[in-house]
């Protein structure tokens, strides 16, 4: 006996596959803008993660902690200086 799917069925595979595409392209975006904060402000979160490694293992983090809280001061520091026409190229460190 031969069995034809009506079209309400086939309807409905397409929907689900249609549902799990954008869940990828979802995690997918997620993803690329998770790896643009980190390349952004990526010493700084590696230390703190670094900070938080050693504290949970037992360790003392203060070293880690300390050279997170530099960076974060020079990344302060940078993005208040005036950048103008004038200096945009020694105000970028160029």
């Amino acid at each position: 006996m031969i069995h034809f799917k009506s079209k309400k069925t086939l309807g409905k595979n397409k929907q689900r596959g249609q549902g799990m595409s954008e869940y990828l392209i979802i995690v997918a975006l997620i993803a690329v803008a998770a790896i643009g904060v980190v390349g952004f402000m990526g010493d700084t979160v590696s230390n703190q993660m670094a900070s938080m490694a050693k504290e949970i293992s037992g360790g003392s983090g203060n070293a880690a902690t300390a050279k997170a809280v530099q960076q974060a001061n020079s990344a302060e520091t940078t993005a208040n200086t005036d950048k103008k026409m004038g200096n945009f190229a020694s105000a970028n460190g160029q």
